[in-house]
């Protein structure tokens, strides 16, 4: 998605202002899927780990710059295998944003697709939800509750990944 897709208004300095219209949309089929699939309210945390987890996923998988509303249909497998269970989903986003990354510093051209795509996987990196605990030995007593189960503290894509998944699933 580093299609030149900048909006420019004429200030007096007759600079540009930067608009990042491919994290944008990314974004917005991230938030889509996750509204049809129904699974959180869409002002929790791990609604926002999901829609983060998935828009980077949209957004760095677009290899050839011409992700449109047409494609995201023909996509959805490619998303479903970058997010299933068995994949180093988090390598693979470290990669494509340091590849990115040194194509900008390359061309002298800060993206602020990039930037907004770095936050993201900043913000999923370093912050942590009280998950379900997935790893728990089962039988270790009795839970009568979903809350009431062994809980513990986990970065947020580990959450919004499999939320993610979910959702191309059920979309």
């Amino acid at each position: 998605m580093l299609h030149s897709g900048h909006e420019s208004t004429d200030g007096a300095d007759g600079g540009e202002l930067a608009v990042p219209m491919a994290w944008l949309y990314a974004e917005y089929i991230a938030d889509e899927l996750l509204r049809t699939g129904d699974l959180m309210p869409p002002t929790s945390f791990e609604f926002r780990a999901g829609r983060d987890a998935l828009a980077l996923t949209v957004f760095l998988s677009d290899t050839d710059g011409e992700l449109s509303g047409i494609r995201v249909i023909s996509q959805l497998e490619n998303w479903l295998s970058l997010t299933a269970y068995d994949q180093p989903w988090q390598d693979w986003v470290r990669e494509r944003l340091a590849e990115l990354t040194g194509r900008a510093a390359g061309s002298g051209t800060p993206s602020p697709d990039l930037a907004l795509a770095v936050e993201a996987w900043r913000w999923l990196e370093e912050t942590e939800l009280l998950a379900p605990d997935l790893d728990a030995v089962p039988g270790g007593g009795a839970v009568s509750g979903e809350d009431e189960g062994p809980k513990v503290w986990t970065p947020a894509w580990r959450l919004g990944l499999p939320l993610g998944h979910l959702a191309i699933h059920l979309f």
